[in-house]
């Protein structure tokens, strides 16, 4: 018989067709590779997530600690002001 019941000539009688369970193994073998990569990135970005070292947390103390007491400045800035409009 010529072709492969399909209406089409066999090239090759002993090849392989795209359907054949052989072909289709490296498909799930790089999706099971992709699906672990994404759980290892998004577990790896939710335990990093929230980690603050020493030094950091010092820095950023500071800078609010200087903000506070700038903004305490300015109103009391504000305050004399106000009141030497008063007086006058």
């Amino acid at each position: 018989m010529v072709g492969n019941g399909e209406g089409l000539p066999d090239d090759e009688p002993g090849a392989p067709r795209a359907t054949d369970p052989a072909m289709t193994r490296g498909s799930g073998l790089i999706f099971i590779l992709i699906a672990i990569a994404l759980v290892l990135a998004i577990g790896f970005f939710y335990l990093t997530k929230d980690r603050e070292s020493g030094p950091e947390r010092a820095v950023t103390d500071a800078a609010n600690s200087a903000d506070s007491a700038v903004r305490l400045v300015g109103d009391a800035a504000q305050n004399a002001a106000d009141q030497i409009g008063n007086r006058r």
